[in-house]
């Protein structure tokens, strides 16, 4: 039976305007300050206990009902990212080079709406801890507040997080057991020769042949050495090095990502990274050191959770499904879900006017899923927070 989102109607004017202000005034990771400000006071304003400052600009606003013991944890990022938006939106971004290109403050302001719900209508027994994260965009800012004893100063037996999906139409969602979204690991490589004249190349270790050689070798990692039952990327996305036509750089500089699911799989492509460049280098009488950084692992949905968090959906969503595959795209809610059991929600958001995909120049985030975001929220309170 779908549950009646009646009661929550009413609240979604106020969110859209939210949720507009918050897109028109964005802000990178670690730098949410009048984010955190707005999101702290609208807590405080709907009787939750605050907490400010986890992981940096962090906000965990506490919510209890009844006498039950349990306890559950409902994640939002708040951050934007870093490049230009070209949507034309009235409510379209102020910071020149700052741009909600990925829907955080659609998920911002969801759990605000989820938070106010609950606390009106208290149809649960336990305790919430809404999670305003920052930094999701390639800071780790799920991390920072990990090592900051976010479980330690605010215990969740679950915790749980939804992404709008460009990807699924409204009114859809998916998760599914296991990996939902992939280890993200990024390498940059030097490669040094000695410079010289175009025209005498034998006089010179050639940094821009060794570098060739190398990202042609790179591109065979994921064909030769990844088992084929096993799913990896591998891929290069810059090389630079020179400054004239007729001069041969000195050194050269290469830059790429890995995804996969697998730690054992990054340890054979960083390994095999690591191969091949000393290979190059002996061949081509060039140095080449490698700096391979793990920044993301991979988000691993609890299989018992990502049951839960689809008969959820099921009650506000009139297509959901387990997924089949995961995505290569990474997240770091994965470092909450390494320490706690819990699940990844993927939410539909596609229709005629949001065709747009993440971190693309025209993209928006699709107000049509707020209620349907809270809903999914609620259920999952009034489920596993069931009334004494």
């Amino acid at each position: 039976m779908r549950m009646d989102l009646s009661s929550i109607d009413p609240l979604v004017p106020e969110l859209v305007a939210l949720r507009r202000d918050l897109h028109a005034h964005p802000e990178l990771g670690f730098a949410e300050h009048r984010t955190a400000a707005i999101v702290a006071d609208a807590l405080r304003d709907i009787g939750l206990d605050v907490t400010t400052g986890i992981g940096g600009t962090g906000v965990v606003g506490t919510l209890r009902s009844g006498g039950g013991n349990g306890s559950l944890g409902f994640r939002a990022d708040m951050d934007a990212l870093p490049f230009a938006e070209e949507t034309g939106l009235p409510y379209a971004s102020t910071q020149p080079g700052v741009f909600h290109g990925c829907g955080h403050d659609g998920h911002t302001a969801t759990l605000l709406g989820a938070a106010r719900h609950l606390a009106k209508t208290r149809a649960f027994s336990g305790t919430i801890h809404f999670i305003f994260q920052p930094a999701e965009e390639g800071l780790g800012g799920a991390g920072a507040m990990v090592r900051d004893g976010l479980f330690e100063r605010f215990p969740c037996d679950r915790v749980f997080a939804m992404h709008n999906w460009p990807d699924l139409p409204v009114g859809s969602a998916r998760t599914r057991a296991g990996p939902i979204m992939a280890s993200a690991d990024k390498f940059e490589i030097f490669v040094t020769g000695r410079g010289g004249h175009a025209a005498m190349p034998h006089q010179t270790p050639d940094a821009i042949l060794a570098a060739s050689e190398l990202v042609q070798q790179l591109n065979t990692i994921v064909s030769r050495r990844v088992p084929a039952t096993q799913a990896a990327v591998l891929s290069v996305t810059r090389i630079a090095g020179g400054h004239a036509h007729n001069v041969l750089p000195a050194a050269v500089t290469i830059l790429g990502t890995v995804r996969t699911f697998d730690a054992d799989v990054q340890d054979r492509i960083e390994a095999s990274i690591r191969a091949m460049a000393a290979g190059v280098a002996q061949s081509s009488e060039t140095t080449i050191s490698v700096e391979y950084d793990r920044y993301y692992p991979a988000t691993i949905n609890d299989a018992a959770a990502a049951e839960c968090a689809l008969e959820a959906a099921a009650l506000v969503c009139g297509d959901v499904a387990m997924s089949p595959v995961p995505a290569f795209t990474s997240e770091d809610f994965a470092f909450m879900l390494a320490e706690r059991p819990g699940a990844y929600l993927w939410m539909g958001q596609a229709d005629a006017d949001h065709t747009a995909p993440l971190h693309h120049p025209s993209y928006d985030f699709n107000e049509r899923i707020l209620p349907l975001g809270i809903g999914w929220f609620t259920a999952l309170a009034e489920q596993l927070l069931p009334h004494d």
